[in-house]
């Protein structure tokens, strides 16, 4: 799966027909062709040193930034999508790691985001005066005449394995710093052709691409995708703006939409029934999908949505229900209501008891592991948390599971702890850490299990984070102002109503929390 090579032919074999789009730009595959040589020239002579391997971006979905991440494979460069709802020193942290020089952004994203780069940070903009007329002739060249395997050896491209390194996405930082999870060309490339046999994409396919591209979801699935099938991209640079999507969608006809159920939610309320009118594929991922928004969107569309699983390590897609527009025999057959769907073509799913690791039968529930040609080569710089989340070939999710006799996958619950709200990981020993320093100052024992952080579900949002506690020596309004003045994201700031106090907080024997009792207690307050 030599993904740039399959790139230039695939803009080849399209040629005048439109290839990417948003709501400002549109471009024909030959012209996305042209744009990437063009840059990938200009990339190269002016800005990229030999040595560099890893470039930051620093951009939203859209079609320059589809441009951008085309070029930089063919630069023979590693491109390292960065989460521009971080904090900076979150955001340094990554590009520490990485290694990175340099970060591609816009003065137009810089503008809204307050981030001090430990970078160079190079305008997108005023690079286009590092662009000559010789760039964009002998770029228009290279994609129109040079035979495709000159084209491939000329960029340094034609010898590229599964095993080489492609992207660096960084998780959100659940349980500490963010890691970086190195995925190789046959790992993003596997994803794509399993995408391709469950959904069988044609040209006459119009994909939605509104997660960012920071997330895996977004950077194999709404890019990658895109650049090396037929279907036609479409992008909006935020998922929120829910009558600037349903506007895109309908002025392209869009066939796929791939949305969290949160997304999901603000599309049903504010778009109108014919912007989806074309729409046959709809799946949400992230957080569990509630029946009655399933109903809803139904009931407004005509289209109901379905599951499907993914974690980072598995770039991303692991398990899917089949969606019955593109069912090859009984459309129902692939498909389990509160389900994940069965694990994708070539990857294997299966659980095993927490505690001895050992394989369980069907219908048993425990820890849910993945292998297969998705999983990650490892974490960036760490190979003992490489090591934890590896059982031989297996990768272990965190996430509790049973799989029926027919292999349809059941999330029970998650053993790590963090959240997943609006798609993202809110994790909760940081807020913990957060709001334990505001009441007492550091984090010491003394105060270490007077305050802690659950989650109940939440029928709008997925779920909801909960803070219990012994004590409390400011009120709650404190607590969430200084939380937000403190600069952590304000996905991860409880409501001023999420706030319980307990006689005491539940311990195992062994002194650590007893994350079962903190549920329930959680539960008892503010029940479902």
């Amino acid at each position: 799966m030599n993904l740039p090579l399959i790139f230039i032919k695939m803009c080849r074999s399209v040629g005048s027909r439109s290839k990417i789009a948003d709501l400002n730009s549109e471009l024909t595959g030959r012209g996305l062709l042209i744009k990437t040589l063009v840059l990938r020239r200009a990339l190269l002579r002016a800005l990229l040193a030999d040595d560099e391997r890893c470039v930051g971006l620093l951009l939203p979905p859209s079609v320059p930034s589809a441009v951008v991440n085309a070029a930089i494979p063919l630069c023979r460069r590693v491109p390292v999508n960065l989460n521009y709802t971080l904090s900076s020193d979150v955001l340094n942290h990554c590009i520490a790691e990485a290694g990175i020089r340099r970060v591609l952004t816009s003065r137009r994203v810089m503008e809204k985001l307050d981030l001090k780069i430990d970078a160079e940070v190079v305008f997108l903009e005023d690079f286009r005066e590092q662009v000559t007329l010789g760039d964009k002739i002998i770029g228009a060249l290279q994609a129109v005449l040079l035979p495709v395997g000159l084209l491939a050896r000329h960029c340094g491209i034609a010898d590229l394995s599964d095993e080489d390194l492609f992207t660096i996405i960084f998780t959100s930082g659940s349980t500490g710093e963010p890691k970086g999870v190195m995925l190789t060309v046959g790992n993003i490339g596997s994803n794509i052709e399993a995408v391709d046999k469950i959904v069988h994409l044609g040209q006459r396919d119009v994909l939605l691409g509104i997660l960012p591209f920071f997330h895996v979801f977004g950077y194999t699935i709404t890019l990658w995708t895109v650049l090396t099938l037929p279907p036609k991209g479409i992008y909006h640079f935020s998922p929120l703006e829910a009558r600037e999507v349903g506007k895109l969608c309908a002025r392209h006809g869009a066939t796929i939409v791939l949305a969290t159920p949160t997304f999901l939610r603000g599309y049903w309320r504010r778009c109108d029934a014919s912007d989806f009118e074309h729409v046959d594929v709809l799946v949400t991922g992230a957080e569990r999908l509630p029946v009655e928004l399933a109903d809803a969107v139904e009931e407004k569309f005509g289209i109901r949505p379905i599951e499907g699983y993914g974690t980072t390590e598995l770039s991303p897609l692991s398990a899917v229900n089949i969606p019955p527009s593109r069912a090859r025999g009984n459309p129902g057959d692939g498909v389990r209501e509160g389900t994940i769907g069965r694990s994708i073509p070539g990857v294997d799913a299966k659980t095993v008891d927490r505690e001895s690791g050992e394989d369980l039968p069907p219908d048993s529930e425990g820890m849910l592991l993945f292998r297969g040609p998705n999983v990650m080569k490892g974490y960036l710089n760490d190979p003992e948390k490489t090591a934890a989340v590896m059982r031989g070939d297996w990768y272990t999710t965190g996430d509790i599971a049973r799989i029926d006799k027919d292999g349809f996958i059941w999330i029970t619950g998650r053993e790590s702890r963090f959240s997943k709200i609006g798609g993202e990981m809110v994790p909760h020993l940081k807020i913990e850490d957060a709001i334990t320093e505001l009441l007492f100052g550091d984090h010491d024992e003394e105060h270490e299990k007077e305050v802690v952080v659950t989650a109940v579900p939440d029928v709008r949002k997925g779920e909801r984070i909960v803070v219990l506690y012994t004590q409390l020596n400011q009120s709650p309004e404190e607590v969430c102002r200084k939380l937000a003045e403190s600069g952590i994201p304000t996905l991860w700031i409880p409501s001023i109503d999420s706030f319980h106090r307990v006689d005491e907080i539940p311990v195992l024997g062994t002194g650590k929390l007893d994350l079962k009792g903190l549920k329930e207690l959680a539960l008892a307050q503010f029940p479902v």
